[in-house]
């Protein structure tokens, strides 16, 4: 199982990060160690003291694939759900100053947070797709999945150019603006259209 990550995919979020956006997935991953599962609750890592959220939308593969047209990605997951990309943004500002690789500040134990999974068949539209997160009941981000610079087909044909898709892998398809830090005694809410599907608490 492989959680692979896609930054930078949409365009008010690389304006806040003062990014540059790139014509091609920007692609990173994390590790199995990385997923929190059933609402599990984050606790704030002691090499952090700027750990951000990134709310997004995931998709579970299931088919093995490889070399994907573009035009049957679909066929290659069949459920959707929501995460968190929590981000040590200290940690990765400093690995950016040296020109060297931030897999730390991303793939750190627990920086994954995940939801349960619905079929997409339940939307009508699941290229436009709303999700949002909440931070203590306040609404903090919210996107939309027409707002990807790279779509969902895009992503999975992309990826798999270079690397197997197999049954089981994630796939985080990237946060929109309003990405914010965390702090002990916040409680994270992440929401699919109107449902919420996912909810962390930070210890």
């Amino acid at each position: 199982m492989k959680i692979i990550c896609v930054g930078r995919n949409y365009s008010e979020h690389i304006h806040e990060m003062n990014n540059v956006a790139s014509e091609e997935p920007v692609i990173f991953f994390k590790p199995e160690t990385a997923l929190l599962k059933n609402n599990a609750p984050f606790y704030y890592p002691s090499f952090s003291k700027d750990v951000h959220y990134e709310a997004e939308l995931v998709i579970r593969i299931n088919r093995e694939g490889k070399n994907i047209e573009e035009r049957f990605s679909h066929k290659y997951y069949d459920e959707l759900g929501v995460g968190i990309d929590f981000t040590a943004r200290d940690l990765q500002k400093k690995a950016q100053e040296k020109g060297l690789p931030w897999a730390l500040a991303k793939g750190f134990n627990g920086s994954a947070p995940i939801s349960g999974f619905v079929p997409k068949s339940k939307f009508e539209d699941i290229y436009a797709l709303n999700f949002s997160l909440k931070q203590n009941g306040e609404l903090k981000q919210h996107g939309n999945s027409s707002m990807m610079i790279h779509s969902i087909d895009k992503i999975v044909s992309y990826i798999s150019k270079f690397i197997t898709l197999k049954n089981g892998d994630y796939i985080y398809t990237g946060t929109p603006s309003g990405v914010g830090p965390v702090k002990i005694g916040d409680l994270l809410e992440v929401f699919l259209e109107k449902e919420k599907m996912l909810e962390c608490a930070v210890k």
